[in-house]
């Protein structure tokens, strides 16, 4: 019987480990950027060109390897933190596997050029799918010099399954951000297709964060502190007020390593319950640093996850940490423990406070003693009596409130003026609508009854029953088309403001700012030129209000940040944000001419009854359903 196991050769094994640990230009990042961490580097440069795709250069000046270190670096499962296995509970670096160089020179063109600082002279190795075409001297400062170029050259199908430069580029972004928010004492740059994107000086780590992501987060921040037998942590988290919808800015850095950890996720959210909004996301960048035999960070191939020993314990420090931060800064709501509680007793109404009613007198200018009224030869009065002078009639009309109605009563009678208002209620459309809708019976085409429903909802009757119509989501259909019109005709109507404003955005925001920039302008903003400070906005579109314009914009970019557009749907994408951040939300008043316009634009557009995420924009109530309520 013949054998069928057999060996596999050494590149193929590589490559199939690069399956694991180089998924995308990303991954080379984050490893070759961690080894200069590990090498002592005092400052990093990152260059890249095509998202990484055709060049990944990073540059330190760390102590650098000798020519011995320089060639067995590249072998499999060659490490200088690893002699035997309890040496994986007492790691104080970040790359330990030894598997990260080989995978990539298994996988592209790779070049190193490194020098210690004993050395007279450095070396310059070059290989290509795991074969050293050459190894040499160099001259050379200390430190090291990779280059990986042509990233999946021999792996066609992996090079193909990548996305779009702008994409590669946002998740090398994500990895560059994790290396420099870990370590705030080295300096960084990053330059993509010849351009400095990036240059952060060596500094604090609040510095740091504002260095990062904009000078309008340093009064965001709350600085946490704690430190126990356990556990010591360490940071900032932003104020509850400046939650933001999706989860950008949501770091964990354990002994210095970027983690991802549900579960100190929800201490955060725990802390910070009925302070934020369902639906938002806080912002944090918070280090926590434990003994290192207590974790195991050999769980996950990217390192990214770890397992700790006294999870629950971590966790309620965390909780605990935080509440304590926001109370001390006068963040949260605050409890009076020394006030008596038995005591704390509403005070009756004062005299001051009492509802007062002033006498009304009527005087007739008109009053002739000598006249008899003409109907019932009565003399007129001179001062006639209200028709009622009751103290609840007076209350009633003072307060709006029957003082003595019961409860069950003074809800029919809110249920019976509301009823009447919807009845009662009628305006002339500016446009006309369907006829074949909104038309009945004794009801003229141009007359609409509309009634907003707390404050979210339109109901309005219609010849088959009513309709009930979602404010936001209709409104949202409205501008989503507006905007693909003059995406389409450039023809926005643009209003100047008359003192240009500046709008602070973060570095990374700014990123895809310039990549949507025009798409935006085609919609009716005007932009002036960039600054340090942010950029200058000189137009906004019609109906729009200025004091807007930070939110919309902020919305716009945190929406691209995870959706991942080709070049043919961005600008639609660009619509779609537009449209839901500056439609009508719930909770907004409407009157009644502004209401039979929403209903005229809707009914106006080509897909009238779906948003732009697909949800229903109204529903249709007829007859028969509202009897059947009644069986």
């Amino acid at each position: 019987m013949s054998n069928f196991i057999q060996l596999l050769p050494d590149h193929i094994a590589n490559q199939i480990a690069a399956g694991e640990v180089i998924q995308r230009p990303a991954s080379v990042v984050k490893e070759l950027l961690e080894n200069a961490v590990d090498a002592g580097a005092n400052k990093i440069q990152l260059i890249l060109k095509e998202a990484g795709k055709a060049l990944i250069q990073v540059v330190d000046d760390g102590k650098g390897m000798s020519e011995t270190d320089a060639r067995l670096c590249f072998e499999r499962h060659a490490t200088s933190k690893i002699r035997e296995a309890s040496d994986l509970f007492q790691l104080h670096t970040n790359g330990f596997r030894g598997e990260a160089l080989a995978s990539i020179a298994s996988i592209a063109h790779v070049e190193l050029k490194t020098k210690t600082e004993e050395d007279t002279v450095g070396n310059h190795i070059i290989i290509e799918g795991s074969s050293v075409l050459s190894h040499e001297p160099t001259s050379m400062n200390t430190g090291s010099n990779f280059m990986v170029k042509n990233l999946f050259y021999n792996v066609p199908a992996r090079r193909n399954f990548l996305k779009a430069d702008r994409t590669e580029f946002r998740f090398i972004q994500e990895e560059f951000f994790h290396i420099a928010l870990a370590n705030p004492g080295i300096s960084l740059s990053l330059h993509h297709n010849e351009k400095e994107l990036f240059r952060l000086p060596g500094s604090s780590f609040r510095q740091r964060i504002v260095n990062l992501y904009g000078k309008r987060y340093n009064p965001r921040l709350v600085p946490i502190e704690e430190e126990t037998d356990i556990v010591t942590i360490s940071g900032f988290i932003c104020k509850p007020e400046f939650a933001k919808k999706s989860r950008g800015e949501q770091f964990f850095f354990v002994n210095n390593r970027f983690i991802k950890n549900h579960y100190l996720h929800h201490a955060i959210l725990s802390a910070l319950e009925n302070l934020i909004q369902d639906g938002l996301h806080p912002s944090y960048f918070i280090f926590i640093n434990v003994p290192p035999e207590t974790i195991d960070v050999n769980i996950h191939p990217t390192k990214t996850e770890i397992k700790f020993e006294n999870e629950k314990f971590i966790y309620a420090i965390l909780k605990s940490c935080i509440k304590k931060s926001l109370g001390q800064y006068n963040i949260a709501p605050s409890i009076d423990f020394d006030t008596n509680q038995d005591y704390d007793v509403t005070p009756m109404m004062s005299a001051s406070d009492t509802v007062h009613f002033d006498p009304s007198v009527t005087v007739n200018p008109n009053f002739n003693p000598f006249d008899l009224d003409t109907d019932n030869g009565q003399r007129q009065d001179l001062f006639p009596k209200p028709k009622d002078q009751s103290f609840s009639t007076r209350m009633r009309q003072a307060t709006g409130v029957n003082p003595y109605t019961s409860k069950e009563e003074k809800q029919t009678e809110e249920d019976w003026r509301s009823f009447m208002e919807i009845e009662s209620v009628a305006t002339t459309s500016e446009h006309e609508t369907d006829p074949g809708l909104f038309e009945s019976e004794g009801m003229e085409q141009t007359t609409r009854p509309v009634h907003q429903i707390h404050q979210k909802y339109i109901l309005s009757p219609v010849k088959s029953g009513f309709i009930l119509i979602h404010q936001n989501r209709a409104h949202e259909r409205i501008l989503f088309e507006q905007f693909k019109k003059s995406l389409t005709d450039s023809n926005s109507l643009c209003q100047q403001l008359l003192f240009p404003q500046t709008i602070e955005l973060s570095n990374e925001d700014l990123l895809i700012f310039k990549d949507v920039q025009s798409d935006i302008e085609r919609l009716g903003f005007d932009f002036g030129e960039f600054s340090d400070e942010g950029i200058e906005v000189h137009g906004i579109p019609f109906d729009t209000q200025s004091s807007d314009i930070q939110f919309i914009l902020e919305k716009v970019l945190d929406d691209f940040k995870t959706f991942e557009p080709s070049i043919e749907d961005k600008s639609e994408q660009v619509a779609r944000s537009l449209a839901k951040s500056m439609s009508i939300k719930t909770g907004k008043n409407l009157k009644i001419e502004e209401m039979n316009h929403l209903i005229d634009q809707l009914f106006a557009c080509e897909s009238p009854f779906l948003d732009p995420n697909g949800k229903k924009t109204h529903i249709n109530i007829n007859l028969d359903e509202i009897d059947s309520k009644f069986n």
